[in-house]
């Protein structure tokens, strides 16, 4: 049985943990974006399928072609941020299965049914984009997600080539904490689950 974190790593991962918009002038080495990620694909999916591909947008270039997909409450606090992540996920996720679950023959799963296979990917590229918040926050990054972008668009600019479908926007940074909000009231447990 593991331990229990402690409240300091807890406040660091969740309850002392906050939304940036506003970002220090520090930039994010490639080298911690590789160590980022080999914390996310850790997490697991469900058969192991690992369907987000993730694109760490961080050069100027990169940036302008982004700007024309971002909503206009997205738009400066995207440009300030270091690293913008495109968290997408690969429509044909499941070719990579005979390696990530060699027990069964899984790719059969979702090659017999688009619409499960679109609904997995979904679903866990989601669930990475948690693990890649959770994982920044763990090495001292602060984040901002954000879903108010044309998909179209970025699925047009960055992965014509690739497939890859875009699902959500992730700015990745050392965050100005003279300019974080107060936090936002949560749902009590009475409101939002149940005991069965």
């Amino acid at each position: 049985m593991q331990e229990a974190l402690t409240p300091d790593a807890l406040a660091t991962l969740y309850t002392g943990a906050h939304t940036h918009s506003h970002w220090l002038e520090k930039p994010v080495p490639d080298t911690l974006l590789v160590q980022l990620y080999d914390l996310v694909k850790m997490g697991p999916t469900s058969a192991n399928c690992s369907p987000a591909r993730f694109l760490f947008v961080r050069s100027a270039e990169g940036k302008e072609r982004l700007k024309p997909a971002l909503s206009s409450g997205n738009l400066e606090k995207t440009m300030q941020a270091p690293v913008t992540a495109i968290v997408a996920w690969d429509p044909a996720f499941y070719e990579q299965l005979p390696t990530l679950f060699p027990h069964a023959d899984a790719r059969s799963w979702f090659t017999s049914s688009p619409a499960l296979a679109e609904e997995t990917a979904f679903r866990n590229s989601s669930l990475q984009a948690a693990y890649l918040i959770i994982a920044c926050r763990a090495l001292g990054l602060d984040t901002g997600p954000m879903s108010g972008f044309d998909q179209q668009k970025v699925n047009d600019t960055f992965f014509a080539d690739s497939g890859w479908k875009s699902n959500l926007l992730i700015n990745i940074g050392y965050g100005d904490n003279s300019k974080v909000h107060a936090r936002l009231p949560r749902l009590d447990f009475s409101v939002a689950c149940g005991l069965e």
